[in-house]
């Protein structure tokens, strides 16, 4: 199922604070608490900008490549990514993606919840651009936002 969501704009917004420099943001996410989470730390952080959902790996692909009569994904694009979710988990997904020479290039931050030493070294060798833990607190989230949006803002990203 695929979800457009816009957050409100903000006063930061209308200074040019509030925008990710036409980055598409992509969040793998199948836990809908999670979603509604990072929607309002986005408004928090005052980031008016659209992002697609989706809840598994699979869907991901499916979001990415255009298919199901869709079009791609538009780049440049940011794929904020959970490990444990169902039918495909991000670990497989960033296998898939770093073995298929459209994907391969995408910029990749890991959400989750999980702290073992195994999936952050597995994540890193598939060259993510950032590992962030997610708490049951908020301020954990939003900072991962403001830390996205300097990086969209710093960062030249691929095309």
């Amino acid at each position: 199922m695929l979800k457009m969501v816009q957050a409100e704009p903000s006063p930061a917004n209308d200074r040019g604070l509030g925008s990710l420099k036409g980055v598409n943001l992509l969040l793998v996410e199948d836990n809908e608490m999670d979603v509604e989470i990072f929607r309002r730390a986005m408004r928090k952080t005052g980031l008016a900008h659209p992002i697609t959902v989706a809840h598994d790996g699979l869907e991901a692909l499916s979001i990415l490549r255009g298919e199901n009569g869709t079009q791609p994904l538009r780049r440049p694009s940011v794929v904020l990514l959970d490990l444990n979710m169902p039918r495909m988990n991000g670990h497989e997904f960033l296998e898939t993606i770093r073995a298929d020479p459209k994907l391969t290039d995408l910029v990749v931050f890991i959400l989750t919840t999980s702290d073992a030493p195994r999936d952050k070294e597995q994540a890193y060798q598939r060259h993510v651009a950032g590992y962030m833990q997610k708490s049951m607190s908020g301020p954990s989230v939003k900072e991962a936002i403001q830390m996205i949006q300097q990086f969209a803002h710093v960062v030249d990203l691929p095309h």
